[in-house]
C-alpha cells in the first residue's frame, strides 16, 4: 500500500456523463491487481477519501471512471491536468482468475475494474468475454473489449434488450460488478461468480468499518479489507443496499 502525491495526467469521455481521469501513480501501476482500489482525497474535497476501482493501468499511471453523481466527484471532474491528489493503494482483496474462459459481467460503473480483468485473465490465457449493460446505448461504455464482446441496454437502443445478466453465457469463470440489484441476480445464476460489492466506504484501510458487508453465514466483512471481491453466494443481498446515494468504483 502507498500514498502518493498524484498528479492527473489525462482526462477522456468514455459514455454519457462517464469520464476517465488518468493519475501519475507509478508505485501502483507496477503492483495493482484486477479489482483493487485506491482511494482519493484531494484540497477542499470531502472529509472522507473516496474510493474508485483501478480502471487501467500503464507504465507510470493508473485510471479510474467516475461520473459526476455528487459533490465530491463532481468536484474531481472539475480539477484540471497537473492537480492532484492524494492516492492510497491498491487497496482490498482483487479477483482470482484461472481457467479456461472468463466471462464479465457489468452494468453501468462497473465497468471500472474490467479491463484490469481482461489484462489479468489474458495473461493466464483465458477467452474472455465481456457482456456490458445500461440502460440505453449513450451510457454504454466506449471502451468495453474481450475475445467476445456483448451489447446489451434495457431499452434495446443496442444489443441484447435486457440485462447484462439475462445476456451472459456460462464460463469457468464469471466476475461481476454493478449495483447491487445487478449482484443479487448474479448470485441467482452463479453462486460461485466473484463479484466487486457496491458500499459505502471511509478509511479503505479497515479501521473506521464503514464499509461492513453482511454475509449469509452471520456477521459481516470490511469491504476494503477481506473485499470488495467476493463469491456472490457468500452475501447477504437482502441486507445490502440495492442502490448506493452516490457511485463508487469498488
Amino acid at each position: 500500500m502507498f500514498l502518493l502525491d498524484a498528479p492527473i495526467t489525462r482526462r477522456r469521455q468514455v459514455a454519457r456523463g462517464m469520464f476517465v481521469l488518468g493519475l501519475e501513480a507509478p508505485e501502483i501501476a507496477s503492483s495493482v491487481r484486477a479489482g483493487q482500489f485506491v482511494n482519493l482525497g484531494w484540497a477542499g474535497g470531502p472529509l472522507l477519501r473516496r474510493p474508485f476501482s483501478v480502471y487501467r493501468a500503464d507504465g507510470d499511471h493508473i485510471e479510474v471512471v467516475l461520473k459526476a453523481v455528487g459533490a465530491g466527484t463532481a468536484q474531481l471532474l472539475g480539477m484540471e491536468l497537473g492537480d492532484r491528489v492524494s492516492c492510497l493503494g491498491p487497496l482490498g482483496r482483487g479477483f482470482e482468475l484461472a481457467g479456461r474462459s472468463a466471462v464479465l459481467v457489468s452494468g453501468g460503473l462497473g465497468v471500472a475494474p474490467m479491463p484490469l480483468v481482461v489484462r489479468d485473465a489474458r495473461t493466464s490465457g483465458m477467452e474472455v468475454t465481456w457482456v456490458h449493460g445500461a440502460r440505453t446505448a449513450a451510457e454504454l461504455c466506449a471502451e468495453a473489449e474481450g475475445d467476445t464482446l456483448i451489447w446489451a441496454t434495457d431499452d434495446g437502443s443496442q444489443g441484447f434488450h435486457g440485462t447484462a445478466v439475462a445476456a451472459a453465457p456460462d464460463g469457468d469463470v464469471v466476475v461481476a460488478c454493478g449495483p447491487n440489484r445487478m449482484l443479487a441476480a448474479v448470485a441467482e445464476r452463479w453462486p460461485h461468480a466473484q463479484v466487486a460489492v457496491e458500499t459505502y466506504m471511509g478509511c479503505g484501510t479497515g479501521v473506521c468499518l464503514g464499509c461492513a458487508v453482511p454475509l449469509r453465514r452471520g456477521g459481516y466483512d470490511r469491504a476494503c479489507k477481506e473485499g470488495p471481491v467476493y463469491h456472490a453466494a457468500d452475501i447477504d443481498w437482502s441486507a445490502l443496499p440495492s442502490h448506493l446515494a452516490y457511485a463508487v468504483g469498488a
